[in-house]
Order: structure tokens, then C-alpha cells, then sequence
């Protein structure tokens, strides 16, 4: 098997605390992110040859953001030196990305502005036998996009596996498309699409019940998770392998979390983890796509897959930063006192 070569923004996410200290201490903590390179940095960990491809400006903060990556035993020879600037997110610490006060600062870097016919997909692609990226890459900007059907559809001309996360970003979506105009043209061309069953109605025009995330009911969820996989996978034929996550805030600090996993016609239902508080809400679901890659890069059977990927997640949850930092070994021990 070859490399997993995970596609996406590098971003750098900025912490300010909500009482406004960082002020006061002119202190101000950041983390090295971004969807993809958060899946990257976790299938390394766990002894997947992993590697990164995104855009960065040539100068001397690249060299420090690369050499990093290079330190997390990433292969960056596919990454892009061009454009002006690194991409930016303001969060608090402990809230979600899904949360109304984010703040982005990413138009106009240099992976917004990347343009076709300019990457070399041979080299590239040399040694891939997995490419991943997730909906956040098309929703920076139409050029962004336009590179991510390029890339999809060298990858599948070269047989190469795809996966793709439906992550949903509605602050991103801001150059005159919506998800609708863009992913369906994307997801055909993908083996493994994970996501949620809100995201994929979203993104890819795939019903969801009226009022369904009201009933809070989890054997409506788990049906409308059969459903919703089957009509993926009628729309889009090559999708082989659907996975839905679940993941309610059961309070301010607190979560509970399951996910499934829709293949050869059957649905697989995980565990149940929750925990009455938690740390950090970011790159659970990077981690999760990260756990559904272990899993199958190495054909493990379906049961497997999805209970090391939900237990993973979770773990997640109590990492400070954007990736994870829990080896594979102890990914299922760490969160076995959770489950209910």
C-alpha cells in the first residue's frame, strides 16, 4: 500500500480567551490546524505513511510550519509554495467550530487562491493509494474548488482511493455557491464519504425528516442513518462505504457521542461514549475520518473500523490541541470508562 496524501488549508487557529486576559497578558495561544492536516498528523501517529499536500507562501514562517509537520513524520514533498499569507481562525477555547463566534481570516491565502493547471498530479501522486479531503477545501473559494475537481479527478484516473468529510462550514460559503452547487460534482467521484445526516441533506440534497433533530431519539436516527446511506449510495455509485456521526452537547462541557457505518448493504452501529465534561470540541471529527482510514487501509473488518474510529473521536475530546495525540494502542482503553 502507498501513501495516504490528505489535501487541504493549513491554518493556524487563534485562542483568545472570552474574558479577555490575552489583553491584559498579551498572551495569545495558538494551535497548527486544519481538517486535513489534523487526519494527517493522526494516521503518522499511528503508523500510516502519511502525507500532506496544501499551499504555502515562500517565506520564513513556512520553513518553521514545514519543518513541524516533517517532526510529526508527515511527507510534505507534495506541498504548493506560492500566494502571500497563511489562513487564520479565531476560536475560544473548548467551543466548536460550528459555534457563532468563530471568526475566519482565510480569503485571499494562498490555498484560497491556488489555481488549476498549475500542480504537478504526477508527482504528486507518486506512491498514493489514498486521497483524502474534506468539503471546508471548496468552500474557501471558487479557485479552491475548481483545484478540488482537478484532484479528484487525477486521483481517479489514477485509481486511487478517495474519501471525503462532509464538514459544513456556513461562514466559508461566501463567494455566490452554496454546498448544493458543488459537492455532488465532487462526491461522485469518492469510495468513502463520512459526515452527518444534517450535512449530507445540506451538501448533497439528501432528505432528512422534518423535525428530526428535535425528537432527539436515537432509533430515529439510527433509521434515517440507513436511509440516508442508501440513497448516498444510489446517487453516487462509486461510494461504497457511508459513515454517520452523532455527537449531542449534552450540556456546556459535556458530549455524547456514537456513530455508524453503512457498507456491503448492512448498517454497523458503534458504541456509545459520553462524558459529563470535556476539553476541546475541535478535530473530533478529523480524528474520526482519521480512524475510518486506519481502519480500512489496513482491511480490517467492518466492526473493527468503526469502533476504533468512534473511540477515537471521543478521545479526542479531552486532547488540548487540534490534532490528537493518543497512540492507537491506547485509543480503545482510554475511553472504555465512558461508555453507556
Amino acid at each position: 500500500m502507498g501513501k495516504v496524501l490528505n489535501f487541504g488549508e493549513l491554518l493556524l487557529r487563534i485562542c483568545p480567551d472570552a474574558a479577555g486576559d490575552w489583553l491584559r497578558k498579551n498572551e495569545l495561544p495558538f494551535y497548527v490546524g486544519g481538517a486535513e492536516l489534523n487526519v494527517a498528523t493522526a494516521l503518522a501517529l499511528w503508523g500510516i505513511p502519511s502525507a500532506y499536500l496544501t499551499a504555502l507562501p515562500p517565506n520564513s514562517l513556512t520553513e518553521q510550519l514545514v519543518g513541524y509537520i516533517q517532526d510529526l513524520n508527515i511527507d510534505t514533498t507534495a506541498i504548493q509554495y506560492t500566494g502571500e499569507r497563511v489562513g487564520l481562525y479565531y476560536l475560544h477555547q473548548g467551543k466548536d467550530l460550528k459555534n457563532a463566534g468563530v471568526i475566519y481570516d482565510r480569503s485571499g491565502s494562498s490555498f484560497a487562491t491556488l489555481k488549476t493547471g498549475t500542480i504537478n498530479w504526477d508527482e504528486v501522486f507518486k506512491d498514493v493509494s489514498w486521497f483524502h479531503l474534506s468539503a471546508i477545501c471548496p468552500a474557501v473559494s471558487l479557485a479552491a474548488a475548481e483545484v478540488c475537481e482537478e484532484a479528484l479527478k487525477e486521483a481517479s484516473a489514477r485509481q486511487i482511493r478517495i474519501s471525503i468529510d462532509l464538514n459544513y462550514r456556513a461562514k466559508l460559503w461566501k463567494y455566490g455557491k452554496e454546498p448544493i452547487d458543488i459537492l455532488p460534482g465532487l462526491v461522485q467521484y469518492c469510495d468513502v464519504v463520512m459526515g452527518n445526516l444534517w450535512a449530507a441533506e445540506k451538501m448533497l440534497g439528501i432528505p432528512v425528516p422534518e423535525g428530526l433533530a428535535d425528537a432527539d431519539q436515537k432509533d430515529l436516527y439510527l433509521q434515517q442513518a440507513e436511509l440516508s446511506s442508501k440513497e448516498l449510495i444510489y446517487r453516487f455509485p462509486r461510494c461504497k462505504i457511508v459513515a454517520n456521526t452523532f455527537r449531542f452537547d449534552e450540556n456546556e462541557i459535556g458530549v455524547k457521542y456514537y456513530s455508524t457505518l453503512f457498507t456491503e448493504d448492512k448498517l454497523t452501529v458503534s458504541k456509545q461514549y459520553s462524558a459529563e465534561k470535556i476539553i476541546n470540541k475541535v478535530g473530533s471529527g478529523d480524528c474520526y475520518m482519521a480512524g475510518l482510514i486506519y481502519g480500512f487501509y489496513q482491511n480490517r473488518p467492518t466492526a473493527a473500523v468503526i469502533e476504533f474510529a468512534t473511540a477515537a473521536a471521543f478521545s479526542k475530546l479531552f486532547v488540548e490541541g487540534d490534532a490528537t495525540t493518543v497512540k492507537a494502542e491506547d485509543i480503545i482503553e482510554n475511553v472504555s470508562n465512558y461508555e453507556n
